[in-house]
Parts: structure tokens; sequence; C-alpha cells
């Protein structure tokens, strides 16, 4: 078919001798434009005069006139049909995006369910959207693709692609003060058969500072193992750290080999020593004084020789003031300390580190078309505070990776706690009403009428944030017992009051100002 061509052909012949063969410079293009490949000429009408008003929109009623404009044209945008007379629409799609792959897609489909449509998305689409067209969102989907398509146009800021194969763990990425005083303090004590203790906020890479303890030691040649010491009850890690005897207790059905065995002659790091029940530090600060030890429900005395890397994120010292944690034990891990910094005071850092992040996960995940970030939503990333510290930043560069189908992320593709369009966080009468409980109606009413997109985030912390509280307060503040009431780990558990802001004194209480 030739009809349900938006302008006689002639006229469409003058314009590209006039401007496709040689683009004129960006700043004398007047308007985005925009190619619609459909055979409905309903469709060809609605979407130039729907769309007149955003971009100078031009028709093709079939795969090879649509194809032939592509080729001759300078695209910001392009429409395309599923079903067209003389090609499939996805075939069409992946001829488009050989000749240029930053032009977004949008398919348009019958049924938007349809697994056509979910192919055309896991190829790269842009986006699809249903038959009939509704104008409102046609256009702010149209709008959207050629703002992706602008700010694609950009020289990333920061690439995807590999810069140096020397690096090959997080934890030696960086330039910064705090990270030079860690490499140097690794390199002064990681041969020194000592104890180490490495202290910094979760998600700060402590883990990986005892790899590399454990790899530049004399040790390096025998067996690393971990043990997260708050993911196991303490009958658990006891049996984990120690090992047991057959009948040892219900269910202790065969004798068990424990860490402290198997990593006999290599190194043992153990996270979250804070989060260690009372019986069991004191097993371990025995193995730490005369490397000896029991399994549970034995008598034999056991030998090994384990070098021991702990690492906390919480206080021990006001811990061990409050009877929660032996000051022996603290003082024999003390010894050798390595402070781990959070990545707020270190941003300096944090472009190194999204670069490495980025191209690991352009391999990843199978994105050879991705470049990298635009400047805007790099300078979105290096002025985040990141309360999840490298964790979270690794998390969040391999989510805009997984999500983007164009080839440079832009702010768009950020999350909106980074982004800085977050919901609003209305004020509430915190203290009385999350005490009560009695405040969620009102919680909830307030983000509806505000137009929040987080309305289940808020309305299930408010929730959770209440059920801690009064399961603390039956328990008299006893956090051992609360955790086992609520079915989580005691290190979960402080990790909510302290997220929460659960003040424990006489009674329990919720600080003044949180909702």
């Amino acid at each position: 078919m030739s009809t349900g061509i938006a302008k006689p052909p002639h006229e469409e012949d003058g314009l590209a001798v006039q401007s496709r063969p040689q683009p004129q410079p960006s700043e004398f293009k007047t308007m985005p434009s925009l190619l619609v490949i459909d055979d409905d000429r309903l469709v060809l009408t609605l979407t130039q005069k729907s769309l007149a008003s955003i971009a100078d929109v031009e028709t093709a009623a079939t795969a090879a006139e649509g194809l032939e404009k592509v080729r001759r044209g300078d695209y910001d945008a392009v429409l395309l049909d599923i079903q067209l007379p003389d090609q499939n629409g996805l075939a069409v799609y992946c001829e488009i995006r050989e000749h240029d792959r930053r032009i977004p897609v949008i398919f348009m489909t019958i049924e938007a369910a349809s697994n056509t449509a979910i192919e055309a998305m896991q190829l790269g689409a842009f986006d699809y959207i249903a038959k009939p067209l509704a104008v409102d969102p046609l256009r702010d989907l149209v709008e959207k693709a050629i703002e992706q398509r602008q700010i694609s146009s950009v020289p990333v800021a920061i690439s995807a692609d590999d810069q140096d194969s020397d690096t090959n763990a997080e934890l030696f990425i960086g330039r910064s003060p705090a990270m030079l005083d860690v490499f140097k303090a690794i390199g002064k004590v990681a041969k020194q058969d000592v104890p180490i203790l490495v202290r910094g906020e979760s998600g700060t890479g402590k883990e990986l500072v005892a790899r590399a303890l454990y790899q530049y030691s004399q040790r390096s040649d025998e067996i690393f193992l971990a043990v997260n010491c708050a993911a196991l009850p303490d009958n658990l890690l006891e049996s984990e750290l120690f090992g047991h005897e057959k009948g040892a207790f219900t269910g202790a059905e065969s004798r068990r080999i424990g860490k402290f065995e198997q990593c006999n002659g290599g190194t043992l790091f153990l996270d979250e020593i804070g989060d260690m029940a009372p019986s069991v530090q004191a097993k371990v600060l025995r193995v730490l004084q005369d490397q000896r030890f029991e399994r549970v429900g034995g008598n034999k005395e056991l030998k090994t020789n384990v070098r021991i890397i702990a690492a906390t994120n919480r206080p021990l010292e006001q811990m061990v003031l409050d009877g929660d944690y032996r000051e022996d034990l603290l003082y024999r891990l003390n010894g050798v300390t390595i402070e781990l910094p959070p990545l707020r005071d270190r941003l300096t850092d944090v472009p190194a580190l999204i670069q490495f992040f980025l191209s690991g996960a352009k391999k990843e995940f199978n994105k050879p078309d991705l470049e990298g970030l635009s400047p805007d939503a790099v300078e979105l990333l290096n002025a985040y505070q990141w309360p999840g510290n490298v964790r979270q930043l690794r998390a969040v560069i391999r989510r805009c990776v997984l999500d983007t189908v164009m080839p440079v992320i832009t702010p768009d593709g950020l999350p909106r706690e980074v982004s800085g369009d977050s919901a609003p966080n209305p004020k509430a009468s915190a203290s009385k009403s999350t005490e009560s409980g009695s405040g969620l109606p009102a919680l909830v009413r307030e983000l509806l009428e505000k137009g929040s997109t987080n309305v289940y985030a808020e309305a299930t912390q408010y929730m959770e944030r209440y059920v801690i509280a009064e399961v603390l307060r039956e328990t008299n503040g006893n956090q051992s017992q609360a955790a086992e009431i609520l079915g989580i780990t005691r290190g979960k558990l402080r990790d909510r009051i302290t997220s929460f802001r659960i003040v424990l004194k006489n009674d329990v209480e919720v600080e003044a100002g949180v909702k």
C-alpha cells in the first residue's frame, strides 16, 4: 500500500534533498522527528494530528517504505506496527536497530499482553502501546522516547567498557585518602599471623578486606571459609563453628565437623561477630587463646591452627558496657583493627566503582550495545550519599543495566531515591500514632491525597515498626526473646531497632518525629 502518507511524494522528496543527505547541526533542528510505520490509515492520521505539537511526524504504510526512510532520515523515535503487510514488525525492528541502535522504537499492537509484544521487549524495544491508541498515553510515551534519544546522543560520562583488566575486586577500586589508609593497613598486617577485626557499616566491603588479608597472607595456599554469625540461631552457630557429636541434640543423627576443624591451617572469617551469643563468645575466646575446643556434646579436646578475621558493624565497646559482649573477647579481637570508611566519606571513588560495576553488569546481562551513563545520571550518582554503601551502589548499577533498552543510561533509569524523585514523606504524629497503631489509616489517606506511588512500602514500614515495638514491650526489651517471637534473627532485630529509631529505656519508645 502506498496510501496514508502524510505528505505528497514530491514534498517529501524535496525535504529529503534539502536536509537528509547532509544532516544539519542539532541547533538548527526546530522539532524532533518521528516516523510512524503502519498500514492502517486511521492510525497514521491519528498520530499525525495528535503528535504534531511535539514532533515532525512522517509516515510509512509498509515495512519497505519505512526502512527506506530510516536509512535516509534522522529520526528521534519510531512508532512501529507489529503486523505489517509485507514484513513482520519484529524483523523490521531488527533492521532499524542494525542501522541505528540509538533510535527508540515503540511497538503498536492490538494485544498489549501478547507473546509478540513480550518478545519485542526482550529484543530491546523502548516500549509498546496497545491499539486502539489513546492520545494522552501515546503522547507521553513518544515524548519520553524522544527525550531518551536526545540524551543518549550526548557522549557518555562513564563508559561501560572495560578500563583496567587488572582490577578484579571492588576493594581495590579507590584513590581516596580513606581507602589508601585501608590498603596500607592490609599491607602491614596481612602476613602477620594475628587476629584482625574489620569494622565498618553494612555494605562497605568487610568480607573483601578479609579476602585480601587472606590472599596476601602466608596462608594463601590454605582454605578460606566465611561464617555470618547473624544469619544463624545461637545453637546452630555453635554447631557450625565447632561441630557436634552424634546425639548431641535432637536431630544430631551423625557427627558434624565444624568450621574450626575444616579450616585447620587456613583462615576463618567471622562476619557480624557482634551478633554472637555469650556462650559461643566464650568458646571462640578459647580458640583465640589456645587454639583448642570441643565439639558440641563431646569431651575430646581438639587442636586447630586457624587465623581468625572478624568483622562487625556494631559498637562493641558499648555492648561491653551494656553487658552484651565479653570484654576479654573484644580485647583479643581488637589487637589489630582496620576501619573501613562508608562510601559517603569517599565519594571521589564513586565514578571508578560505577565503571567497574557497569562493565561487569554489561557482560553478565549480555548488553553489547550499552555504552554507559549520561552526564546527568553520573551527576546524580555522585551526589547521592549511599546509605547502603558499596553494596547499594552495585545493586543500583546492576538494576539500571538490566532495565535499560537504550545504549545510554539516563536519569529516568535511576531509582527514585537516587534521582531525587521520591515519594512524599508525610509527617505524622509519629510517636503516639506508631505506639497505638492508630495512625495507619491517616498515613494511607495522606499518601493517596499526595499522589504517592510508594503507598505499600510506607504502610508496610509503619506496620513493621508497630509490631516490633509491641513485641519488645511484651518482652520488656529482651531482644533475644523478641527475635524468637518475631521469627527473625537478633541481628535483623537490632538492625530494625536502629533503622526505626526504637529506644529501649524503662519502656519501649519510638523517637519523636518518626512516622
